[in-house]
């Protein structure tokens, strides 16, 4: 109990041995198999609403009264003492443009076109990139390439600005929003089961680990039908 006593609710004590970012997707409803048939919206409508319920913590509004607006491209590093509460840069859902289910209430998912959201593990402290944005990009991850034919990235180039980082733990951090790139498969070959690979890219991440598939980078299946 003495020695638990010495330890900072805050902050651990060793971070020194923090390994690089996994990162997850959403929709995730049961498992790493997205599958619809365009037809059928009773197949594609849970996505959409999975979709919409993580993003409401997003929503232009809540952002704009709890968070505050940052300066991009570099880190947004705070003062104080550990116990000290941190201001939390806005990332609104507009950001994500034609992913964002503002315009299109539906994803792309009624046109066969789906909008998968991809998020960074919160590390206490970490800075990825090491002054640089960490981006994305997303290959066929085994057969053939020319199954997904065009990826559109939202915000911007598909990176996620340094402005969000570090994170300070959620005792402080309280009203953080992680930072999200969307992924817009708008040609991807129909009638297929077409395995998928998006990793991170960037000075300090690492994405080919073969015993972690979630380490800087996250494999999926997409299956849509007519």
């Amino acid at each position: 109990y003495v020695m638990l006593l010495t330890l900072s609710p805050y902050t651990p004590r060793f971070r020194d041995r923090v390994s690089p970012p996994g990162v997850m997707i959403r929709p995730y409803l049961n498992g790493f198999t997205i599958a619809f048939n365009v037809s059928q919206p009773s197949t594609w409508q849970p996505y959409v609403d999975s979709m919409h319920h993580f993003l409401a913590a997003y929503d232009d509004k809540v952002q704009e009264e709890k968070n505050i607006e940052c300066v991009p491209g570099q880190y947004f590093i705070q003062g104080g003492s550990a116990s000290e509460q941190k201001k939390a840069c806005q990332f609104k859902r507009s950001l994500l443009q034609s992913c964002s289910g503002i315009a299109d209430p539906t994803f792309g998912y009624s046109r066969g076109q789906p909008c998968i959201l991809l998020k960074m593990n919160r590390i206490i402290g970490y800075r990825p990139g090491a002054g640089v944005p960490v981006s994305v990009d997303c290959k066929v991850q085994k057969g053939n390439e020319s199954h997904l034919r065009s990826v559109d990235f939202y915000p911007g180039n598909g990176t996620f600005d340094l402005m969000y980082y570090p994170y300070y733990g959620k005792f402080t951090h309280v009203n953080y929003t992680s930072p999200l790139v969307a992924m817009h498969f708008t040609d991807v070959q129909r009638n297929h089961l077409v395995p998928i690979q998006c990793s991170l890219n960037g000075k300090g991440i690492i994405n080919d680990l073969n015993s972690d598939r979630f380490l800087g980078r996250i494999i999926f299946t997409l299956s849509i039908g007519k």
